[in-house]
């Protein structure tokens, strides 16, 4: 017979630029399966460069493995679909308790994104339905809303949330229509929904991001 066990554990995250009085901005971005968060907050490094009241933090997923064989590179996963509930739950109380040490170094009127990538939207989107603050921008980026997230808590984070989805326009996992649905399911929830597209693949863009961020200045 199965049983769950609660024990304490080490999450990691990064951090790029510093907290204090004088932050206007902070970036939470979830990395997408496979990746590790010390590689993939230097994608964003640019905005901490030209902006130094933003600070970017990256929360790592708590499954970490080889990504070949039994040694070499080491990814991180936010979760699989074995005992999925406990690890989405995990995942909440991690990214929960990081808030909570993160965002009241900061003035209350911080504006905050939340940015998740490929696995990670699907991550933020439900800690963000369980989330102690509201953002003020959710990015969606190939990836996308969970559907089995019920329709009257959806309702409750998304309505008049400015909401962006983003997609490369030969992505190998998500088709430019299966983004477009996302957009028409998403806007049911009336939420600020807009779609970009960029040419590109599975992967960040630096032009795309440096629009998200002017455009919240």
């Amino acid at each position: 017979m199965e049983h769950h066990l609660t024990v304490a554990r080490t999450a990691r995250y990064q951090q790029l630029g510093e907290l204090s009085a004088q932050t206007r901005r902070v970036w939470f971005v979830c990395h997408g399966y496979g990746q590790l968060a010390a590689y993939f907050i230097r994608h964003f490094a640019f905005l901490v460069e030209a902006d130094p009241t933003t600070v970017i933090i990256a929360p790592e997923g708590l499954s970490r493995f080889y990504l070949s064989g039994n040694g070499g590179r080491v990814g991180a996963s936010w979760m699989t679909r074995d005992d999925r509930l406990h690890e989405i739950d995990d995942h909440v109380n991690f990214l929960n308790q990081l808030a909570a040490v993160v965002l009241p170094q900061c003035p209350p009127d911080v504006q905050v994104t939340v940015l998740g990538f490929s696995q990670g939207t699907a991550t933020v989107s439900r800690w963000l339905t369980h989330a102690r603050f509201r953002p003020a921008h959710l990015v969606l980026w190939a990836g996308s809303f969970p559907d089995d997230i019920d329709a009257t808590v959806a309702q409750s984070l998304l309505h008049a949330l400015r909401l962006t989805i983003v997609i490369g326009s030969d992505d190998e996992y998500i088709t430019l229509t299966q983004a477009e649905q996302q957009f028409q399911y998403l806007e049911q929830f009336a939420a600020l929904t807009h779609l970009v597209t960029f040419p590109g693949k599975h992967e960040l863009n630096r032009a795309i991001l440096e629009k998200l961020a002017v455009s919240e200045q």
